[in-house]
């Protein structure tokens, strides 16, 4: 049976071939703290998460067998400031890949590649 108040989004790994470098990007472009973690030969570095916030978490993973990728899915990070963090994509190694799109009713969007390759996007609802 489903339960229509349950986010099923629960967690996302987006592939890094430097777990260091991309760390240090993501910090920066979003203004958190990751924290590094190593299990199983794979280093991670987690999103932080408040407890009983909507919504899901994720991390960076570098391990054998993943690779950072254009192709496939694309994950979306909020933002309070599209143009601040597009900013900060450049400022720290990515490249904007579409320029701040939308606004209205329902926010705007923008897509990056971050410093491993990897596309990924921004949402703000202003």
């Amino acid at each position: 049976m489903s339960d229509k108040n349950t986010n099923r989004v629960n967690w996302f790994e987006i592939a890094v071939d430097d777990i260091a470098r991309a760390t240090a990007f993501y910090e920066q472009v979003l203004g958190v703290t990751l924290d590094p973690l190593e299990a199983g030969g794979m280093k991670m570095a987690w999103f932080p998460r408040p407890e009983n916030a909507p919504g899901s978490s994720g991390g960076l993973v570098q391990a054998p067998g993943r690779t950072p990728s254009h192709d496939g899915t694309v994950v979306f990070f909020t933002v309070p400031d599209i143009d601040s963090a597009l900013v900060a994509v450049e400022a720290n190694g990515g490249r904007v890949v579409m320029p701040k799109a939308g606004g209205g009713e329902h926010g705007s969007i923008a897509h990056f590649e971050d410093c491993e390759g990897n596309l990924v996007a921004l949402f703000s609802s202003t």
